[in-house]
């Protein structure tokens, strides 16, 4: 398999085997208003990073919690890494896994409603939901627990307005904010899969942490050579 990345095989990274829908229950571990966003930090073998959950994506960020609480991704692995794209996690059945043996279909058993959102984007150090292609997914649906990390790369502004022309062509509302365009080029990041995925937090330190998971050798299906493990918890 290709260790680049093209637009027209990053699906196949981002998919995961379909699981049935089931009706969702809130977790209990609700966000305190005077505390702010929640936030969770993430122990791997290469160190530690913080993610702040966003409050504008209820469904995401309560689910995560929820599984965070219950310790369903302490021992799982970032199963497939592709360098200067994203790291990705949340297959339960990465925890344990042979060398050699094929990740990536995975998940708690059900599916998240969409909660896509024009001021969520791919910029370095988002939380994505990892999810089926829009030919067997069309409502856009996420996986209950894969996850992935942008990286990306630096983007230009003749490269952002090729995107922005590409996304209005089913959103036309949607436009770029200098802001917006200033962050990808200062951070960089993933902007062709804004307004197709579920962003629902971001990485508030521990950023090198990505390119360190980024860079480590991988095999094939772009699974890490040596274990990159994950442990997870609550800080807030």
């Amino acid at each position: 398999m290709m260790t680049h990345l093209t637009r027209s095989k990053f699906f196949s990274y981002l998919f995961v085997v379909a699981a049935p829908a089931l009706l969702w229950a809130c977790s209990s571990s609700e966000p305190l208003a005077d505390q702010g966003p929640q936030r969770v930090l993430i122990e791997t073998s290469l160190g530690e990073l913080i993610l702040e959950l966003s409050d504008s994506t209820p469904g995401h960020r309560d689910n995560f919690v929820k599984l965070v609480d219950e310790g369903f991704y302490d021992g799982l692995l970032f199963h497939r890494v592709i360098k200067g794209f994203m790291v990705q996690g949340g297959d339960p059945g990465s925890r344990g896994a042979k060398p050699g043996k094929r990740l990536g279909s995975g998940g708690p058993g059900y599916t998240l409603d969409s909660e896509i959102r024009s001021d969520h984007l791919h910029t370095k150090g988002a939380l994505s939901a990892a999810r089926q292609g829009d030919n067997v997914n069309p409502n856009k649906k996420s996986s209950g627990s894969q996850f992935y990390l942008v990286q990306g790369k630096p983007q230009g502004t003749s490269q952002m307005r090729k995107t922005q022309r590409r996304i209005q062509s089913k959103n036309p509302e949607f436009e770029y904010t200098e802001e917006q365009l200033e962050q990808y080029a200062a951070l960089g990041g993933t902007p062709f899969l804004d307004m197709d995925y579920t962003v629902f937090g971001y990485v508030v330190a521990g950023m090198d942490i990505i390119d360190s998971i980024a860079a480590v050798k991988t095999a094939r299906g772009d699974r890490p050579v040596e274990d990159v493990i994950m442990n997870m918890r609550v800080i807030r």
